[in-house]
């Protein structure tokens, strides 16, 4: 039977100290090894926490590797290099996403999206804009919101 192990961890920064180090001692397993697969799956979501699921087979030391996408929120925060959303979304305003990253961010969360097309996975990350007191293409998200249901940008979301 494997062993399925779920863990955050920091971008392409795994290190062999918990929460990894501990779980994966009593396997017998290389942990080397797979904190290089897991840096190495990540790197690209460098300075944020990633959702990994390890499977682990105890008899043959085989690993698998799966990486989920961190919080739509927390893309968001790295593409306007701030530190966190608005403790106050209704008043106070921390940044300004354009339609450009909202797309971006849209692409790298695709899979755990629930939207279909690109236009509704947009929507979904000007959703989380709005609670994180983010104004989109310099106008309030929900505004943005509505611009984009209305199809005001159906050439740039064709996709």
């Amino acid at each position: 039977m494997a062993e399925r192990l779920n863990v955050l961890v920091d971008g392409g920064k795994a290190t062999p100290g918990p929460p990894l180090g501990p779980a994966l001692g009593p396997l017998g397993v290389n942990i080397v090894e797979i904190l290089k697969a897991i840096n190495e799956k990540t790197k690209s979501f460098e300075g944020m926490k990633v959702p990994v699921t390890l499977l682990v087979d105890p008899k043959t030391k085989a690993f698998t590797i799966e990486v989920g996408t961190p919080p739509t929120s927390a893309l968001i925060t790295k593409e306007l290099k701030i530190e966190k959303g608005s403790g106050d979304p209704g008043k106070t305003r921390v940044g300004n996403l354009s339609l450009v990253q909202a797309i971006k961010v849209a692409n790298m969360k695709a899979d755990a999206m629930q939207g279909k097309s690109l236009k509704a996975r947009v929507l979904e990350v000007v959703g989380t804009a709005v609670s994180m007191g983010v104004t989109v293409e310099g106008k309030p998200a929900k505004e943005l919101s509505k611009e984009i249901q209305a199809g005001k940008f159906d050439r740039q979301l064709a996709a």
